[in-house]
């Protein structure tokens, strides 16, 4: 994405000739407190879920050097896919977090008080700033080449978007599929992951092959949608996701599961789509099967779809920057670096 922001300066951990894909938490942590160091930036930003081990071995291994940090929570917190003590050491795992990183960023109003509580944060600890999902622009861009059933007889045409991992739960999604489809109609699914070679092994298993499709990752997403009719997400867990708010500016008919406190708000409760219990294949059949008959409401799925923009949260997400600056300038620490430009990671 470097020639999007070609005026921006970028560092990478990378090692010519060693792949670190696959350990690549491991490789933040022992790489990123040398290129802190180094760059002394004023704040740290960890952009999802996935990273808040970097940044809480961050505030460990810098101790009081260490920027402030501002985590963004980009999934269910309730997390209801796991069981046992894994769930009771994810629970400790989240409160851990709480006491060691600054500042903390919802999606969407709804994940506030699941955030606080989660983490036993004080309220000024959370800031909600709704998922920029999308741009302003996107939205008259993202208006369908075709209406819903507009007079062909192609049949319904379904869609989904994530990368082929377990919490996508897309084999749920192609059962479903093959329960209801009829001979006109298909799936796409958008993406790739380890789960590719297990999911077009279910599609043949289901006599599917000549309707459900997985192209893998292609761009712009946003012109696929366009040319369909539903959208379907089928995930165990969630945060706010942005191809939701993309079907939304894209005024398509949208399925999902219940797989985050933020989804029945995005759908303004029913008006914009149908939420269905999560891992459970009927529901999803008979969603799906009513969605193929349900008119959209393209309208009032893009004003939806403008609450989430970069416009929207770019400014917030400075300010939020700003306060974290201030806070830890007003704090007496000799060894904090207290010159130069502002500068984030």
């Amino acid at each position: 994405m470097r020639s999007e922001w070609p005026a921006l300066s970028y560092s990478s951990l990378a090692i010519r000739g060693i792949a670190t894909g696959r350990f690549e938490t491991l490789w933040m942590i022992l790489r990123l407190p040398g290129e802190i160091r180094r760059q002394r930036p004023d704040i740290l930003f960890c952009a999802g879920n996935t990273y808040t081990v970097v940044a809480v071995a961050m505030k460990l291994l810098l101790g009081s050097t260490c920027p402030p940090i501002v985590a963004k929570v980009s999934n269910d917190l309730a997390r209801r896919d796991l069981v046992g003590p894994v769930r009771w050491g994810y629970r400790l795992w989240l409160r851990i977090q709480g006491r060691l990183i600054d500042q903390f960023v919802g999606m969407a109003s709804p994940m506030f008080t699941e955030i606080a509580d989660a983490m036993a944060l004080l309220r000024s600890q959370v800031a909600i700033i709704n998922d920029p999902a999308i741009s302003a622009a996107d939205i008259p861009r993202a208006e369908r080449v075709r209406s819903l059933r507009d007079g062909d007889d192609r049949g319904t045409r379904y869609i989904a978007v994530g990368r082929l991992v377990a919490q996508k739960n897309f084999a749920l999604l192609i059962g479903a599929f093959a329960a209801m489809a009829g001979p006109q109609d298909c799936l796409t699914i958008l993406g790739d992951g380890p789960e590719r070679t297990s999911l077009t092994r279910l599609i043949a298993e289901v006599g599917m092959t000549g309707q459900v499709y997985m192209p893998g990752h292609i761009g712009p997403v946003i012109e696929r949608l366009k040319a369909s009719d539903v959208f379907v997400l089928s995930s165990d867990y969630e945060g706010v996701p942005a191809v939701i708010i993309e079907a939304l500016a894209a005024g398509l008919v949208i399925v999902a599961t219940d797989c985050s406190v933020s989804m029945a708000s995005l759908l303004e409760h029913g008006a914009l789509g149908e939420l269905v219990p999560r891992r459970s294949l009927w529901c999803l059949e008979q969603a799906m099967r009513a969605a193929a008959v349900r008119t959209p409401d393209p309208g009032r799925a893009r004003r939806q779809a403008s609450r989430f923009t970069v416009e929207c949260a770019a400014d917030a997400y400075a300010a939020l920057f700003a306060r974290q600056i201030t806070k830890a300038r007003n704090v007496p620490n000799p060894e904090k670096n207290s010159h130069g430009a502002d500068a984030m990671l």
